[in-house]
């Protein structure tokens, strides 16, 4: 028996009839199953995004600011 923790959650059956139609040929074989892959990479993209929003520190941008006034295109 698998020790995961699951939930139910209900979606609209025009939707669900599309997410059907969607996950042919996929190998999919359950709505749960393709939804919970294509929330995992939508999470995991949101995640990416986000680290990448972080890794630029308020020090850095006031660097890349400074340089830019030496340069002459910021006042």
């Amino acid at each position: 028996m698998s020790s995961k923790k699951y939930t139910t959650v209900s979606i609209p059956k025009p939707l669900a009839k599309k997410i059907k139609k969607r996950m042919e040929g996929t190998g999919f074989n359950s709505i749960s199953s393709y939804v919970t892959y294509v929330l995992r990479q939508v999470i995991s993209s949101i995640e990416e995004e986000e680290k990448e929003k972080e890794s630029f520190s308020e020090e850095d941008e006031e660097k890349v600011k400074e340089r830019l006034r030496a340069l002459g295109y910021l006042d």
